[in-house]
C-alpha cells in the first residue's frame, strides 16, 4: 500500500491501541468483555432463530462452522508461538457463545 496520510493515521491508532492494551488489567477487561459479549450473542441468536423456527438447521450449521473456524485459528501451531489479543478475544467470544448455547439447552431440557 502507499504511505498516505490516512494509512499513517490508521497505523498510529493501531500502534497506540496496541500499547494501551499491553497493560494486563486492560487486556483482562477486554477479554472479559469479549466473553460476556459472546454470551449475549448466544442468547440473542438462540431466541431469534428459535422464534422464527424456519431456518433452525441452517443457522445451527452456520454457527458450528463459525465456531470450528475460530477453533482452527486459535489452536493452530502458528498461534502457539505468539499470543495475539485479537485471536484471544475471538476465542473467548466463541467460549461465551458456546456456554450460552449450553445454558439455553439446559433450560429447554428442564
Amino acid at each position: 500500500m502507499q504511505n498516505t496520510r490516512l494509512n499513517n493515521l490508521f497505523d498510529a491508532i493501531a500502534r497506540g491501541l496496541g500499547q494501551w492494551f499491553l497493560n494486563p488489567w486492560r487486556r483482562l477487561s477486554l477479554l472479559i468483555i469479549s466473553f460476556l459479549f459472546g454470551f449475549f450473542l448466544g442468547n440473542a441468536v438462540s431466541t431469534t432463530s428459535g422464534q422464527q423456527g424456519v431456518l433452525d438447521v441452517v443457522v445451527a450449521g452456520f454457527l458450528v462452522l463459525l465456531t470450528e473456524i475460530t477453533s482452527r485459528i486459535f489452536y493452530s501451531r502458528s498461534f502457539l508461538s505468539k499470543r495475539s489479543l485479537l485471536v484471544e478475544s475471538l476465542n473467548l467470544l466463541k467460549v461465551g457463545f458456546t456456554y450460552s448455547l449450553f445454558l439455553e439447552a439446559f433450560k429447554l431440557g428442564s
